[in-house]
């Protein structure tokens, strides 16, 4: 069983505390449990909360000796300095091997260690900025939802701490499960890190939403970039632009994300081979489509099924 620990700091952010109990320490009867969570602080007993009640915290630093993550899920004020002992006990947690994971704000007191020094690593856009002024050493990345360096990840603010969680929970136990888990929390599919956290509103005229209600129908079409230029009338390096400014990705990436996106939900709720569902979803081919679905969930078509349905209980297995 995975620990996992959450370091919480007056006064503690009930949000992103949410976004780790969320994922780490909800038990559903339907889902396989994987993780044990629990909460410490420097000095246990009551931690005042941005929602303006006291939580009791009974757990001290020493709960962090024996996690195989450690979560800090914000720090208010974020200039606080990080005390002593909590920096002692991170990087003690971090030499024995233990996954630093922060949420928004919680990347100063991580920063703070030094874990960071000549690494990148993200926050809420509005904190960027002073992140970069109070530690110059580290790499910041202001439109990046989260980073992950394997022993240390940092994520944006609010929603992204789920979609970093995710992401963890994927490394650990596989795409399937995360699905899973991402499902019964009537949760979005899982965001990738590079996606931008805060694009502004495109300008009149400029929207991409027309053309991926055009795309999503025809996702079975061998569809080029070419022919998604073609849609709006544009050219295809005016067609790059948009997709860079809005999303932070590019065209061809992005309509290879949506098939392999449509081909996990295929894989999920239908009994489709591997071959027809590669077609359905203008992948063209079961070879294809297993290369592809590699490189992004991690583990091929078949697995993925067969873990989805264990993971959920079903007895059968027609993959």
């Amino acid at each position: 069983m995975h620990r996992v620990v959450a370091l919480v700091h007056p006064v503690q952010s009930t949000f992103e505390l949410g976004c780790a109990v969320e994922v780490f320490g909800t038990k559903r009867s339907e889902v396989p449990q994987h993780y044990e969570f629990e909460v410490c602080t420097q000095i246990p007993g009551p931690v005042p909360t941005t929602a303006g009640y006291d939580m009791f915290v009974s757990q001290g630093l020493s709960a962090l000796d024996t996690a195989d993550t450690v979560i800090i899920p914000g720090w208010l004020p974020v200039g606080d300095p990080l005390p002593g002992p909590v920096r002692s006990a991170l990087l003690r947690a971090h030499a024995r091997g233990a996954r630093l994971v922060t949420i928004c704000s919680g990347v100063f007191a991580l920063a703070g260690t030094g874990l960071l020094d000549g690494r990148s690593a993200t926050t809420h856009w509005a904190r960027a900025e002073q992140l970069q002024r109070e530690f110059p050493r580290v790499h910041v990345e202001p439109k990046r939802l989260y980073v992950d360096h394997g022993d240390v990840a940092t994520s944006a603010g609010a929603g992204a701490g789920f979609d970093l969680c995710l992401h963890l929970v994927q490394r650990d136990y596989g795409a399937a499960y995360a699905a899973v888990l991402a499902r019964h929390m009537v949760f979005p599919p899982h965001r990738e890190g590079g996606r931008m956290q805060n694009a502004p509103p495109p300008p009149p005229g400029e929207s991409l939403d027309d053309l991926f209600m055009w795309t999503e129908k025809r996702l079975g079409a061998s569809l080029s970039v070419g022919e998604l230029a073609a849609r709006l009338g544009i050219s295809r390096r005016t067609l790059a632009r948009r997709f860079a400014d809005q999303l932070g990705t590019s065209p061809g990436a992005w309509l290879l994300s949506q098939r392999v996106t449509a081909a996990r939900t295929l894989l999920e709720e239908t009994d489709l081979s591997v071959e027809a569902i590669a077609t359905r979803v203008g992948l063209t081919s079961a070879v294809n489509l297993r290369r592809r679905f590699r490189a992004q969930a991690g583990t091929t078509p078949g697995a993925y099924r067969r873990a989805f349905r264990e993971a959920n209980h079903d007895p059968q297995d027609l993959s």
